[in-house]
């Protein structure tokens, strides 16, 4: 259960600016991916469940709470965790929201504020993994150990860096109900880092920029930091549905068991 805190305590170093993850995550979230949406949680969470995750569930990085609330009206005994306030806040007024009363916590993803083998099983979603620097994102894969029981289940939905590097689009430019988005994409530390430059101009005239910048790993990379916190992964699919992964598939999904 989540220890008594007030603001989550911040393993950060500090820096005279905020770092993009905690900029990038606001009130635009939803017009730049309006297909993330309940729909698709839904039909996504009828597979992970197949996949073990069932029992109490830790939604690490679960923005505006999509998957919380599925997994929720599936049965599992769910709670989600996210640094941004603003996608917290607009979790608990989504239809049937009041399920996650009082299970949405704000926190970091390198200081989970629950303890030892607290859960059964764990999500971590659409690229929410690879934001911190290669020791920040260790310290994550520390903490989702720490938190699941021996025994517990895990699920990693990360991108495919083969079809990244690949398929990757420099710029483009969309428009829906009147708002213009504007977006460039680049690789960086010899492809192994995807960057975004994301411009958005809102009807009213209104202009909003902010960066993301994601660290991509290979399956081999993600086994060789797993391992040592006895987290194996039993199964990598290529989407949801099971597909198998190669170069060309959609996503990464690693499946993932924690070793007593």
């Amino acid at each position: 259960m989540p220890r008594p805190a007030g603001e989550p305590r911040d393993p950060r170093p500090s820096t005279d600016s905020e770092p993009w993850y905690v900029t990038a995550f606001g009130s635009d979230y939803r017009r730049v991916y309006p297909h993330r949406d309940l729909a698709s949680a839904r039909a996504e969470v009828a597979w992970i469940r197949g996949q073990g995750i069932s029992g109490r569930v830790l939604d690490l990085c679960c923005g505006f709470g999509r998957h919380s609330l599925a997994l929720a009206a599936a049965g599992a005994d769910v709670f989600g965790l996210d640094l941004s306030a603003q996608l917290l806040s607009e979790a608990r007024t989504l239809p049937g929201g009041e399920r996650l009363a009082g299970r949405l916590v704000r926190a970091d993803a390198r200081l989970i504020p629950f303890v030892d083998g607290a859960f059964d099983a764990l999500v971590n979603l659409f690229s929410s993994f690879g934001y911190f620097g290669d020791d920040g994102d260790r310290r994550v894969i520390a903490e989702i150990a720490r938190v699941l029981r021996p025994g517990g289940r895990a699920l990693l939905d990360l991108m495919n860096p083969a079809r990244i590097r690949a398929d990757l689009v420099p710029e483009s430019t969309t428009e829906r109900d009147g708002v213009i988005l504007h977006e460039r994409r680049a690789l960086r530390d010899a492809g192994r880092r995807v960057t975004k430059i994301v411009h958005l101009t809102l009807p009213e005239g209104e202009e909003r920029t902010w960066r993301e910048d994601v660290r991509m790993y290979e399956t081999e990379e993600l086994a060789a930091l797993l391992a040592p916190r006895g987290l194996a992964i039993t199964a990598v699919h290529g989407a949801f549905g099971g597909a198998p992964y190669d170069e060309r598939a959609e996503r990464q999904i690693l499946v993932l068991e924690r070793k007593p």
